[in-house]
């Protein structure tokens, strides 16, 4: 989260993710003991950053992701290029800080990174090597090992050069045209360069000793290892902390509430001046209506603009969640009760000035009342947008869709179309039903008209004063045979109901991704066991191969033997051949000479011409001379 400093981030993570036998202290202690050692010490205090904020610089933010996920020393630890941003020495340290980790406390640990440009320090504390070119393992062995392996494919590593760059730059095919002699033909390409290394690999030792490893694993099957899953904090535990950091974010990144409450307190500031003492006569009956109908609509709708920040939270929970930090349920509850002072103090401060301004009814337990309306129905939109964001984890996408169903919401709420008038195909059966805007205005409009009496003021009416009763039924057509506390129970169910709804997408997706991973898994496996049976097959084929070859040659042998007579003819036809060869090149030889002669005729021929023409009169300057009048002199006589 960007608003939690370095120590908040780690020291919750840890929180989480070790297990409740370890005392406060100790949790703290290696959590302060893990950010010493990624060099974070000075930033200590220095919040991580993001949108709008300065932070950490991104090698320091990699650090960090780096400190959580070693909290707790695990057995196999997978890291994508983890000096990224890191300068040489920073980049040394903190992988040499990944390496004690794979070797203390005697325990065994797997440790893969992928990583590029790695000094060659940092290069010295890997123990294997694998190298990969276009989806295909060039080299898989010992890092000690890959100089001498190149060397003998014709590839040696430059005095004075890191080796980690020669390999590299040798097996990288996006800039094939930088190798120096590939273009003219005087060394390989890059595509020939790989090809000899693949080759030279898979005809070496190691690379059988990797088959048969593959092949011993596959035999044994797969989840022994990974049955055992490591111990975590208890599920009330993960839940009070997700509170405690969730309340925290929440307090301190500004476009979560508080810019939420400055616009609520800007609408509800325009409604206290537009309804401003609307009196109690009959024309009040409408804008009573009006009022309570925007309040409990466009008041409530402004929950949207929170969706930026819910999207973030789902992202933090997907990453920390796919690594097995705390349970999707302990993420709900957490946001949820994280949420709620937050959502009753703005439906209490900004309603209020809605509510007294206009002059609705001044006594406490009915403002009580429209505050828990209004706060009911900010858990609601707030629910579904996180439903929204669970599933559409696009800004301006979410924003879209969650206001789409909530206008569609609105027109079958009962307020623009009476409930007696909606169609009854899908706008009353069922929307009208499961909109919460229905019971968010009969509420209120029980709330404000129950008891009251106002004065009639129809033309030919009846009697001299309408009950709220009346105007209830009859001018907004509500629904009496419930009280308003039953519109509360409906609406603060419906919150549950997303809730729960929400805690169920996230685990359906959880779901999801588990039996497509269950899936590629199993294909996997069968393309390993392919792969294997290929490989014994293929020591089969060989066998096979070879007696054929001993079966051919031995029938060979006896057909040369039993049939002399054969050989001979076949002696004699290549004697003939051998004769009637020379013949015919002693007369290619015969025509060869006769076109030479009839060539070296030509060009004396040739030659002779051209004498002729460099003599010819066309030649002489007498030919180029004019009379006075400009007519040409006659040619003279050509010579003999």
């Amino acid at each position: 989260m960007t608003t939690l400093t370095v120590g908040e981030a780690v020291n919750y993570s840890a929180q989480l993710q070790l297990p409740d036998s370890m005392s406060a202290s100790e949790k703290k202690e290696r959590a302060n003991a893990t950010i010493r050692e990624m060099g974070l010490q000075d930033a200590l205090n220095t919040r991580i950053g993001g949108w709008g904020a300065k932070g950490l610089s991104g090698g320091q933010k990699r650090r960090v992701s780096i400190c959580i996920e070693i909290l707790t020393w695990p057995k196999l630890l997978f890291l994508d290029e983890p000096t990224s941003g890191l300068d040489s020495a920073a980049s040394y340290y903190v992988m040499s800080r990944i390496a004690r980790l794979g070797r203390s406390d005697g325990a065994r640990r797997t440790i893969v990174a992928s990583i590029h440009q790695p000094s060659s320090e940092v290069f010295q504390l890997f123990d294997s090597l694998c190298l990969l070119s276009n989806g295909k393992t060039v080299y898989f062995g010992p890092a000690s090992e890959a100089n001498e392996f190149f060397a003998s494919c014709g590839f040696p590593c430059p005095t004075l050069q890191n080796p980690s760059d020669h390999f590299l730059k040798t097996i990288n095919k996006d800039f094939e045209q930088d190798i120096e002699g590939g273009i003219l033909g005087a060394g390989p390409t890059v595509e020939e360069a790989i090809d000899t290394l693949i080759k030279s690999y898979e005809a070496s030792e190691g690379y059988e000793q990797v088959r048969k490893q593959v092949a011993e694993i596959c035999k044994q099957g797969y989840g022994a290892i990974l049955e055992k899953k490591r111990s975590h904090a208890s599920f009330i535990t993960q839940c009070i902390v997700l509170t405690r950091r969730s309340f925290k974010n929440m307090y301190r990144d500004l476009g979560y509430y508080w810019l939420r409450l400055l616009i609520y307190i800007g609408l509800s500031l325009g409604l206290g001046t537009i309804y401003y003492k609307i009196g109690h006569d009959y024309g009040s009956i409408q804008a009573r209506g009006s009022l309570i109908m925007f309040i409990s609509t466009f008041l409530t709708f402004m929950t949207i603009g929170g969706f930026p920040s819910f999207v973030e939270d789902m992202k933090v929970f997907e990453r920390e969640r796919l690594n097995g930090h705390y349970s999707a349920t302990s993420f709900v509850i957490s946001n949820t009760l994280s949420a709620q002072p937050y959502l009753l103090f703005i439906s209490a401060f900004s309603g209020a000035l809605a509510y007294y301004m206009p002059g609705l009814r001044k006594d406490f337990g009915h403002f009580f009342y429209y505050v828990l309306i209004l706060y009911a129905c900010m858990m609601l939109v707030e629910s579904l947008m996180m439903i929204v964001a669970s599933l559409v984890p696009n800004y301006l996408m979410g924003i879209i869709t969650g206001a789409g169903i909530q206008g569609i919401m609105m027109l079958g709420g009962g307020f623009f179309r009476l409930p007696q008038d909606l169609p009854k195909a899908f706008w009353k059966y069922p929307l009208y039903y499961v909109a919460f805007h229905r019971y968010a205005y009969e509420g209120l409009f029980k709330n404000e008209f129950s008891g009251s009496v106002f004065p009639n003021g129809e033309v030919g009416g009846g009697g001299d004063i309408l009950t709220g009763e009346e105007i209830l039924r009859e001018k907004w057509g509500v629904d009496l045979s419930y009280s308003k506390w039953g519109d509360l129970a409906f609406l603060l169910g419906m919150v549950v109901l997303y809730r729960v709804l929400f805690l169920m997408i996230i685990k359906a997706t959880e779901k999801f991704k588990s039996i497509s991973a269950s899936c590629a898994m199993a294909r996997r496996k069968q393309q390993e066991t392919q792969i294997v049976d290929n490989f014994i097959g293929l020591g089969y084929l060989r066998r096979s191969q070879r007696l054929l070859v001993e079966n051919l040659t031995t029938e060979v042998q006896e057909l040369r033997s039993t049939n002399a007579e054969s050989q001979r003819r076949l002696l004699e036809m290549e004697a003939e051949n051998q004769k009637r060869m020379s013949e015919l090149e002693a007369e290619n030889q015969k025509r060869m000479s006769e076109m030479e002669a009839q060539m070296k005729r030509q060009d004396e021929l040739i030659q002779q011409l051209l004498h002729h023409q460099l003599n010819s009169p066309s030649n002489h300057p007498a030919y180029f001379s004019q009379r006075q009048d400009g007519s040409p002199l006659p040619l003279p006589a050509p010579e003999t």
